[in-house]
């Protein structure tokens, strides 16, 4: 069968869905105490399964494969029961709490929403619903006995669930900060457009009751609200996770960046014994590049040792003081001229002897204050002053 244009979205939404569940379960096999896994499980099988039945065309597979006319709205409906559970289930996990009081919320909510799913089941066998409505069945068996119960069961047990579920993100979110806060913040308002759906549905339905006719909310107006309810909560669910890496992929790039100047100066040290990643940058993650450029630069300092220079130091020392700088900073400035100095000196050849007052590596272990002293014109002056004369190129 050749699935609807409509149709395709819910089966690539769904599908991940059930990808991401499969991967958490390996780790849900072996944390089994875990309720907090457990519960993110759940939400993702129930999440992913109402996208794949809640589908234009699973609905017709569906109805036409069992022969029972309808058979897709019990399906559908205890589907998204059973999401609306596990929504609240994970928040009420997710947030930090007493563990009994956990624990008793985690019951009554499963025994709740349990007993719904079932009541559903039992009400659709009990009524009947012998025209096929694929989009109309809220409103065109909002009167009919038993599954008019049905109707009401389902879209009460999840506007309840998405009320509670964005008022908790809405609280929770006070208390807390960076990308969880953040992701709160998107999953209130993403439950409450899900609120939102089934307050239209149960308008629709209500008109029925009385006479009137807002058949329009159901199959036209609460549809609208799927699309962004959906992306704006797995939008909600991704930032938590994604947001710590994130931010320390954002911070070691800074670094970095940072520690370019020193990188420049230092990357063709030779550093015997010492192994250079060969993997190119844009193929090597930015903390791991990190590592390994914060690992490269000190080889390289210790291996310029026989070439510092202690007067360099000292004198690098008085020009920074005299300028103004605090001792600390003038410490660092002192370090960047002996190393720079100490460059250009082992730069000179090979032949070069070293300077009998070596001294030992810089001080400073901060590789990022030794990388921006780099520009300070104490550094730049010395060098000029200190480093060798160059070897002048010869003409023909």
């Amino acid at each position: 069968m050749t699935a609807e244009p409509s149709s395709v979205g819910f089966y690539v939404y769904g599908i991940m869905l059930l990808l991401v569940c499969a991967m958490k379960f390996p780790a849900m096999l072996r944390r089994r105490h875990d309720t907090l896994l457990r519960a993110a499980c759940l939400l993702l099988f129930a999440a992913g399964c109402l996208m794949l039945f809640a589908a234009p065309a699973s609905i017709t597979a569906l109805n036409r494969l069992t022969g029972i006319t309808n058979f897709a709205a019990p399906v559908v409906y205890a589907t998204t029961t059973a999401f609306s559970g596990a929504s609240l289930l994970l928040m009420v996990n997710w947030r930090p709490a007493p563990p009994e009081r956990t624990r008793r919320v985690s019951r009554l909510c499963v025994t709740v929403y349990g007993l719904a799913i079932l009541a559903i089941a039992v009400l659709f066998w009990a009524g009947t619903t012998p025209t096929e409505q694929p989009t109309l069945f809220d409103a065109h068996y909002a009167t009919t006995p038993f599954i008019r119960e049905m109707i009401v069961t389902y879209l009460v047990a999840q506007g309840v669930a998405m009320a509670i579920a964005s008022a908790l993100c809405l609280r929770w979110s006070g208390e807390v900060r960076g990308s969880l806060r953040v992701g709160l913040r998107i999953l209130a308002p993403a439950y409450l457009l899900i609120v939102c759906y089934v307050m239209l549905r149960l308008t629709a339905v209500t008109a029925r009751w009385t006479g009137h006719d807002l058949d329009f909310l159901v199959d036209r107006v609460s549809p609208l609200l799927s699309a962004p309810a959906c992306v704006l909560g797995a939008l909600g669910f991704f930032v938590p996770l994604a947001g710590p890496r994130v931010a320390q992929t954002a911070r070691a790039v800074r670094e970095l960046w940072r520690l370019a100047p020193l990188w420049r100066v230092l990357d063709d040290v030779p550093t015997p014994g010492a192994i250079r990643a060969p993997l190119p940058w844009w193929r090597t993650p930015p903390a791991v590049l990190l590592t390994g450029r914060r690992t490269a630069l000190y080889d390289a300092l210790l291996a310029l040792t026989p070439h510092y220079d202690p007067a360099v130091r000292e004198a690098a020392l008085r020009t920074a003081l005299r300028n103004g700088d605090d001792e600390a900073r003038a410490a660092v400035v002192a370090d960047a001229a002996m190393v720079l100095v100490a460059r250009e000196r082992q730069r000179a050849g090979p032949g070069r002897p070293a300077p009998p007052t070596g001294t030992a590596a810089p001080w400073t272990r901060d590789l990022t204050a030794l990388s921006r002293s780099l520009a300070s014109s104490v550094v730049h002056d010395l060098r000029d002053h200190c480093a060798p004369p160059q070897k002048a190129a010869h003409h023909e």
